[in-house]
C-alpha cells in the first residue's frame, strides 16, 4: 500500500473515532421562539417593594415579560423543552405560576407545563401582585393588586404561547463579558455587627461584608440566516437603581433594552436574568464622589451608567460568542421539588419580635411592620408545635451544549452563588434568582452581623437551608453531565 493510501485511510479511523467518542451535543436540532409584551398598567397601582404603600404617579418607562421557549429534537421526536419567561416585577409571589399554568393549559400544545417557569427582575417600581390588607382601602381609580395579577398572567401566557407557537430551527451561542455592576450593600463595624447601607465614612467602619461578581454571562440565539433573535442576559445584582420612585420603572434594563435594540435590532428579544445577588446593589458604598464626578464628565445619569457597563459587558461576550455558534446544543431540563429547613427562630429573635408587635400593634401606617414581626412570633409557635415542615422549592436546572442553568426562588446572597458556580461541571453557568419569593437567604457571617436582609424577620431559609439549596444544585447538574 502506498503511503498516500496509507495515510487516508489512518485519517478517516482518526475522524470516526473522533465522531464516536464525541458527546452528544449536536445530535439534535434546537428549536428556537421568543417574544415580548409589555405589561405596563394603564391606571396608577400600589408599587412592590418598600415598607410602606406607594402609589404610582405615571409610567416612566414600560415594563415589559419576555419569554424565551427552547425545544431539542431528534428529528420529529421532541427531546426536552423549556419556557422561560423574565418579567419586570419585584418577585414572582406565592401563586402566581400556578395561575399562568392553570390559564396556560389549553394555549401550549404538546408543551409540559412544569417546564414553565418565570423570573423576576426585581425591580422595586413595579405594580404588587399579592393580597394583603395594606391595599384593602386604595382609591377607586387604583388598580388593586388582584386586577393587576389578572393581566399580568394573560400577558405572560400570551407572551409564553407566542414564544411556543413560534419556534423555529435555531443556533445557540454563550459567552462572559465583565460588568461591574453588582456591589455589596453590607458594612461592617469594629464591634462585629453589620448595616445594609450602612456608613463607611465613619472611624468604626472595617469593611465591605461579602464578594462581588462581576462576571456577566450572556447566551445568544440566532435563526439559521444569522439574525439575531433573542438575549440572555445574567447579572448578579437586581435592578434597584431607582427604588424609591412613584413611578412605574423597568430600572437599568430599560436603557439596556433600548441600547442593545438600536444596536443589533428593534426586535431583539432581551430576557433580564438576575443572578446570586441579596446582598447586592448596583450603587457604590463607598468612593461615591469619584463616581459622581466620572458620571458628570461623561454626562450620564447613575442609570445611564449601569446600562453602559452592562451593554459594554454584552459586546465583549458577543464578540466571542459570534466565533462559536453552536447548531446542534442539546437541550436537557430537570425539574425537581426539594425540601429546604426552615431557619430556627431563636428566643431572643422571639423577644425581639413580640416587642415590636406590640410597638408597632395601633400606629398608623406602620402595619406592614406590626405583621412582618407578627410572622416570626407565628413561625415559633409552629416550630414549638412541630407542624412547621419544610420549605418546599421548585428547582429548574438545564443543560443546553456546554452551558448550565439553574433557579432558586429566593433573594440569594452572592456567596452561595458562587459556590455553585465554582462546583458546576459547566463550561459556564447562569444563575437565576426569584424564580419565587423565598425571601433573602443570608449567609453565616450576614446573620452573625445582623441588619435587614439577614435577620428572621427578612429570612425564611438560613444558612443550613442555604448550604442545601446549593449541594442539591450541584447534584442535579452533575446528574446533567453525568448522563451518557
Amino acid at each position: 500500500m502506498n503511503i498516500r493510501l496509507r495515510h487516508s485511510f489512518r485519517d478517516l479511523g482518526l475522524a470516526i473515532m473522533l465522531l464516536a467518542g464525541a458527546p452528544l451535543l449536536s445530535a439534535s436540532d434546537l428549536h428556537v421562539g421568543a417574544a415580548t409584551l409589555d405589561i405596563t398598567p394603564a391606571r396608577p397601582v400600589p408599587l412592590d417593594g418598600q415598607m410602606h404603600v406607594r402609589i404610582s404617579e405615571s409610567a416612566a418607562t414600560p415594563i415589559v415579560v419576555t419569554a424565551l421557549a427552547l425545544e431539542s429534537r431528534d428529528s420529529d421526536r421532541v427531546l426536552d423543552q423549556a419556557i422561560m419567561v423574565s418579567c419586570d416585577i419585584v418577585a414572582i409571589r406565592e401563586g402566581v405560576i400556578e395561575k399562568v399554568r392553570e390559564k396556560a393549559k389549553d394555549k401550549l400544545p404538546g408543551f409540559d407545563l412544569n417546564k414553565l417557569f418565570l423570573n423576576a427582575t426585581h425591580t422595586h417600581t413595579a405594580p404588587v401582585t399579592m393580597k394583603g390588607e395594606h391595599y384593602r382601602l386604595l382609591r377607586s381609580d387604583v388598580m388593586k393588586p388582584e386586577e393587576y395579577t389578572d393581566f399580568m398572567t394573560d400577558r405572560i401566557v400570551e407572551a409564553a404561547s407566542l414564544s411556543w407557537t413560534q419556534r423555529k430551527p435555531g443556533k445557540a451561542g454563550w459567552g462572559q463579558g465583565q460588568a461591574v455592576i453588582a456591589q455589596n450593600r453590607r458594612a461592617t463595624y469594629a464591634d462585629g455587627s453589620a448595616k445594609m447601607y450602612g456608613a463607611t465614612n465613619v472611624p468604626e467602619f472595617r469593611g465591605i461584608e461579602g464578594y462581588e461578581d462581576h462576571n456577566l454571562n450572556v447566551l445568544f440565539f440566532w435563526d439559521l440566516k444569522d439574525q439575531l433573535v433573542a438575549t440572555a442576559v445574567n447579572v448578579p445584582c437586581p435592578s434597584q437603581e431607582v427604588e424609591g420612585l412613584k413611578v412605574v420603572h423597568a430600572d437599568f434594563w430599560d436603557p439596556v433594552r433600548r441600547q442593545l435594540r438600536e444596536r443589533h435590532g428593534k426586535d431583539l428579544h432581551i430576557l433580564a436574568w438576575t443572578g446570586a445577588g441579596g446582598d447586592q446593589v448596583p450603587r457604590p458604598m463607598y468612593d461615591k464622589a469619584a463616581d459622581e464626578r466620572m458620571r458628570r464628565l461623561r454626562g450620564l445619569t447613575r442609570l445611564e451608567e449601569v446600562a453602559r457597563r452592562v451593554v459594554r459587558g454584552w459586546e465583549e461576550a458577543y464578540e466571542g460568542a459570534k466565533l462559536e455558534p453552536v447548531t446542534g446544543a442539546l437541550l436537557d431540563h430537570r425539574v425537581e421539588k426539594i425540601n429546604l429547613p426552615w431557619r430556627v427562630v431563636t428566643e431572643t429573635e422571639l423577644t425581639n419580635a413580640q416587642k415590636e408587635v406590640e410597638k408597632y400593634k395601633d400606629v398608623p401606617g406602620e402595619q406592614w411592620k406590626h405583621l412582618w414581626n407578627k410572622s416570626v412570633v407565628d413561625r415559633y409557635e409552629t416550630e414549638k408545635a412541630g407542624t412547621s415542615g419544610t420549605f418546599e422549592m421548585e428547582l429548574h436546572v438545564l443543560r443546553l451544549g456546554d452551558v448550565a442553568i439553574a433557579t432558586n426562588e429566593f433573594e440569594l446572597y452572592t456567596d452561595y452563588g458562587v459556590q455553585m458556580k465554582a462546583r458546576s461541571p459547566a463550561v459556564q453557568t447562569f444563575l437565576i434568582q426569584l424564580t419565587g419569593s423565598g425571601g433573602y437567604l443570608p449567609t453565616p457571617r450576614a446573620v452573625a452581623g445582623g441588619s435587614y436582609s439577614a435577620i428572621i424577620q427578612s429570612s425564611r431559609v438560613g444558612p443550613e437551608g442555604g448550604q442545601v439549596l446549593v449541594d442539591r444544585t450541584v447534584e442535579n447538574l452533575n446528574a446533567l453531565w453525568s448522563k451518557k
